[in-house]
């Protein structure tokens, strides 16, 4: 069995930088080992939330107004509209609050 090793210690001491290589090339595949797993949790732990909080059945927004843009709060939807206004709702569709922004 100590036959198998004499090839690489013959050509270690031969070329000193082959050794520095092997470690380096085990290093580096640890370090890739290591970063798939750390990928396939991270995919796994993000992927096993729900995409959208529950949503209220309908929400009423002013009239004549557009949204523009929605988002989601912990317990709030905000809905940005073409009036420049700021909707604040509640989880069950209920307005509570308006904010004016713009000029």
């Amino acid at each position: 069995m100590d036959d198998d090793n004499s090839d690489w210690k013959n050509a270690a001491k031969a070329v000193p930088e082959l050794r520095f290589l092997k470690m380096l090339v085990t290093g580096l595949s640890l370090v890739m080992g290591l970063g798939m797993i750390a990928l396939v949790v991270l995919l796994w732990l993000r992927l096993d939330r729900p995409m959208l909080p529950d949503l209220p059945d309908a929400i009423a927004l002013p009239q004549g107004a557009q949204a523009e843009a929605v988002t989601f709060a912990r317990d709030l939807v905000v809905v940005v509209t073409d009036e420049d206004e700021v909707l604040i709702y509640d989880r069950s569709g209920t307005l509570r609050n308006r904010i004016r922004i713009g000029p």
